[in-house]
C-alpha cells in the first residue's frame, strides 16, 4: 500500500485547489523541488505531481518546476496534467520520470494511450477524474458524459500501470476520500486503482490500512498532509504494519 504525497503546480508553486477551482488556491511552498525533497526525508516512497496549468492549456506549463524535482529526489516520481502526445510521454519518461499519467487523451483518443502503454510498457497510468460520476476532462473544466466505470474498463488488458480516481467533489476540501465509489471501481477491473482527492485524517490512514482496502494500491493525499492532518511518520507506519500483517 503506497501512500502518494501530492504536489500540485501553479506558476512554478506548489499548491493545492479546492474542488478543482484554480481560483481557490493555496500556496504551500515557493519551491516545490525543497517540498518534494521534504517528502522524501519524511520517508514516502513515491511522489504524485500534477502541473494544473499544463492540464487548462493541454501543454507543459511547469516543466522546469518538474525538472528540478526529478533533480533534488531518488525516489519515483509519476505527472499528469497536459501530457497529450506520445513525444510528451517520451521526453517526460527520458528525463527521469518514471510514470506518466493521462487524463483528457484517455477520453478524447484511447487509441493513443493504448499505443502508449505497448511503447512504455509500465510506465503510463490513466487518470480519471470524475463529478457525480461523470469523467471531467480539460483540467477538469468540462464534464463529459462518460461515466467513470465505463472509461476504466476500456483500458483492460492494454498494459495500463494503474488508474488514478479522483472525485472531484472531495479534492482539497479535506471530506474523505469516496471510499464506495472508489473500491467499487477497483473491485469492478483488475488495473491497480490509486485512490485521489479528500483524504483527510488519520482515521482515513486507518481505513487504508483495512482489509477491505487491500485492494488498491495507494492513495494520495495532499492539503491533510500539508496542514497536518495526517502526521507522515504515523501514516507511514500504519501502512507499513498492515502490510507486513497482510503479507503474512
Amino acid at each position: 500500500m503506497i501512500l502518494f504525497p501530492a504536489i500540485d503546480l501553479k506558476q512554478g508553486k506548489c499548491v493545492r485547489l479546492e474542488l478543482g477551482d484554480m481560483g481557490r488556491a493555496t500556496i504551500f511552498n515557493d519551491s516545490p523541488a525543497d517540498q518534494a525533497h521534504s517528502f522524501q526525508e519524511q520517508g514516502f516512497r513515491y511522489l504524485h505531481v500534477v502541473d494544473l496549468d499544463g492540464a487548462f492549456a493541454g501543454d507543459s506549463r511547469n516543466g522546469e518546476a518538474v525538472e528540478e524535482i526529478l533533480d533534488r529526489v531518488d525516489f519515483p516520481v509519476q505527472l499528469g496534467g497536459g501530457i497529450r502526445t506520445l513525444g510528451q510521454i517520451e521526453n517526460w519518461l527520458e528525463k527521469g520520470l518514471s510514470r506518466v499519467i493521462l487524463g483528457t487523451v484517455a477520453v478524447r483518443d484511447p487509441d493513443l494511450v493504448k499505443q502508449a502503454c505497448r511503447r512504455f510498457p509500465g510506465r503510463v497510468a490513466v487518470g480519471i477524474d470524475a463529478r457525480g460520476g461523470r469523467v471531467a476532462v480539460e483540467g477538469w473544466a468540462t464534464t463529459s458524459s462518460l461515466e467513470a466505470l465505463e472509461l476504466a474498463r476500456r483500458f483492460e488488458g492494454e498494459g495500463v500501470s494503474a488508474i488514478i480516481f479522483t472525485d472531484i467533489d472531495r479534492d482539497g476540501v479535506l471530506t474523505g476520500i469516496n471510499w464506495h465509489s472508489t473500491l467499487q471501481l477497483a473491485g469492478a477491473v483488475s488495473i491497480p486503482v490509486i485512490g485521489s482527492g479528500g483524504l483527510a485524517s488519520m482515521a482515513d490512514i486507518e481505513k487504508l490500512a483495512s482489509p477491505e482496502c487491500s485492494v488498491l494500491e495507494g492513495a494520495i493525499s495532499g492539503r491533510a498532509l500539508y496542514d497536518g492532518r495526517i502526521n507522515a511518520q504515523q501514516a507511514l507506519s500504519i501502512l507499513e504494519k498492515a502490510g507486513k500483517k497482510e503479507a503474512s
